[in-house]
């Protein structure tokens, strides 16, 4: 799979027939498609089922041993040479799938694992399954305060990866469709932010749009990722916080900025919620109003609201704005060609050019903006001569 007509010169290594429906890998599936549009590659996707009893039995004997058994992939002989091999992984355990799959560490000069839920109190626990890391040249993280425990376990080769997101198809420029949802809110949520904005609804006309029944799986990922990103560019706030904020048991003391402000702002929603506490999270959302604050399980979501609902140009200053920083940073091609650049492997064409377009599309969603301030400028001069 790939664009370009030569010799793939990356393997990449999918979990899509392994756990498809799982709401939460969607984004890791959007990424791996990117990569294949924008760099010549090969994608191996074995099936696997991870409901079986050998799958179980796998995952069981690996958390007591460094080894396992095969826990129900098909092995792959690659007989072709890579420049890379890249693997996604949601947490550790899927190291098991990856270590399983066949001799691509003989059959590619570097290679690169991206895990996506980690946390540092888990390294203990998953001691076993670090053994398939150190196969690895190069360890990414999402989570910036893993990465240091992670290092001094395996070795000084862990880095950090922001999440990302397919900024153009979240895009709601040029089209603007109606925000015609007040309040958006998906997955963990707070029960009195929640229990006030049900309030809102039923006495003020608010619409909050919100989860009704609990489930990790969807029928189809390129479908409710669909979904997910109209009803984004549809709505007007939306409830962001640090990932598993209320788990305090799984993740500790660490806070990590989960995907949903990327998501947030790449579709021009006004972010409310949890500022992260967390250095890396300041750099990446450095833009006024990125996020407004909301401390987690706060009943003033109401007197936010309000209050920004009394400032339309201030608004659509934010939307704005989240829209070009997130397609002039937050874009998967940047993910992308951070991976090349860590491995020694330079950008294709394609790459270059989705760069450019981006780049084009933030300037016309901002240009947009400074021709509406001067047009309002203009309009109050004229009131006032």
């Amino acid at each position: 799979m790939g664009t370009q007509p030569h010799k793939p010169r990356v393997l990449l290594f999918s979990q899509r027939n392994i756990f498809g429906k799982e709401m939460f890998r969607f984004p890791h599936y959007e990424f791996e498609n990117l990569i294949s549009q924008i760099d010549s590659v090969e994608l191996v996707a074995p099936k696997a089922d991870p409901s079986s009893l050998r799958y179980k039995f796998a995952k069981q004997f690996r958390y007591h041993v460094p080894i396992s058994p095969n826990p129900g992939i098909q092995r792959i002989r690659f007989k072709q040479h890579y420049d890379l091999f890249f693997a996604v992984c949601g947490t550790p355990k899927d190291l098991l799938m990856v270590d399983a799959v066949g001799n691509w560490r003989d059959n590619c000069k570097s290679s690169v694992c991206l895990i996506d839920e980690f946390w540092a109190n888990q390294i203990a626990p998953y001691h076993s399954f670090l053994r398939i890391l150190e196969k690895f040249d190069v360890v990414m993280l999402y989570y910036s305060q893993t990465v240091k425990p992670l290092s001094e376990r395996i070795g000084s080769k862990c880095i950090f990866l922001a999440p990302g997101i397919d900024t153009a198809f979240f895009c709601p420029y040029p089209e603007q469709p109606s925000r015609v949802v007040d309040v958006y809110s998906i997955g963990r949520r707070a029960e009195r932010t929640h229990q006030q904005l049900l309030k809102m609804a039923a006495g003020d006309g608010l619409f909050y749009l919100h989860d009704s029944i609990a489930g990790g799986n969807a029928i189809d990922s390129a479908e409710h990722r669909a979904l997910f990103a109209n009803v984004a560019k549809r709505s007007r706030y939306f409830l962001v916080n640090p990932g598993l904020i209320d788990r305090q048991d799984v993740r500790g003391n660490q806070i990590e900025a989960s995907n949903r402000y990327y998501e947030g702002a790449a579709s021009g929603m006004i972010l409310v919620g949890e500022r992260p506490d967390n250095e890396v999270f300041d750099k990446l959302f450095d833009w006024p109003d990125a996020l407004i604050h909301l401390p987690y399980n706060s009943s003033d979501i109401d007197k936010i609201i309000n209050e920004l609902d009394q400032q339309p140009e201030r608004q659509d200053r934010i939307r704005r704005t989240n829209v070009a920083q997130a397609l002039m940073r937050h874009d998967w091609v940047y993910r992308w060609e951070a991976v090349l650049k860590t491995v020694g492997l330079e950008p294709m064409p394609e790459l270059l050019q989705r760069k450019e377009r981006l780049k084009n599309l933030a300037e016309a969603v901002l240009q947009n903006e400074t021709t509406r301030t001067r047009d309002a400028s203009e309009r109050d001069k004229s009131v006032t001569v």
